[in-house]
């Protein structure tokens, strides 16, 4: 007896789901790849968990966060994240100096009261630390303010200036001059483009403050 072969119509390849560091949000990609395995992280301002969660998966890390939104807090412990709530102007200080081997801080910054304290305390707890912010120096940035004559909305800085987190926008100029003044060393620098990707530009020169849609720094204690 003859046996009939089902033939597919069409053949569709299959599609790669994207990897864990390409599921993680640009500045954070560029952040987990900073990090070295087995290293001791403080994640302020954390979130839902996201940079932790890879960092403890993919490198092994001993993972600990500090989150100011219950939901966040919430969201990391259902992942069996360490974090806890709290506020990276107030609770901080209670930390031994050199606790952990890396303390991040990602598009945070701008939104503390005092950025100057926070990262002293930065640069104090840990023996590193990795700082990510919106560039307010921005070319569209600039160009909008400069035409329209209003605070501008983009992907980074998406509130209206009435219900923006964001306090205390800065430019790569000023917190590369703000390192300068209190004693922090940066000893080493990333620059992004609108679409996440990294490229070489000195944080002092006018072209990465005019061309950076955010900047991400490694910084230690001690002027350069």
């Amino acid at each position: 007896m003859s046996r009939s072969l089902a033939v597919p119509l069409s053949y569709a390849p299959a599609v790669e789901a994207p990897s864990a560091r390409e599921r993680l949000r640009r500045d954070l990609r560029v952040i987990a790849d900073m990090i070295e395995p087995s290293a001791r992280v403080l994640d302020i301002g954390c979130g839902d968990g996201e940079l932790l969660a890879y960092l403890a998966s993919e490198k092994g890390v001993d993972a600990r966060g500090v989150e100011l939104s219950q939901s966040g807090v919430n969201a990391c412990v259902t992942q069996g994240l360490s974090v806890i709530q709290g506020d990276a102007d107030r609770d901080l200080g209670a930390y031994p100096a050199g606790a952990f081997d890396v303390v991040v801080l990602s598009q945070t910054l701008q939104a503390t009261r005092n950025p100057k304290l926070v990262l002293e305390t930065l640069a104090r707890i840990g023996r590193r630390a990795i700082v990510s912010f919106p560039n307010f120096g921005y070319w569209r940035v600039r160009l909008s303010l400069a035409l329209r004559g209003r605070m501008p909305i983009t992907p980074l800085l998406d509130h209206q200036w009435y219900d923006s987190p964001n306090i205390h926008l800065c430019t790569i100029s000023d917190f590369v001059a703000l390192c300068g003044e209190i004693g922090i060393r940066i000893e080493r620098s990333v620059t992004l483009d609108r679409f996440g990707r990294p490229f070489a530009l000195d944080p002092r020169g006018w072209l990465a403050n005019l061309l950076a849609e955010q900047g991400v720094f490694v910084l230690t204690k001690g002027s350069e």
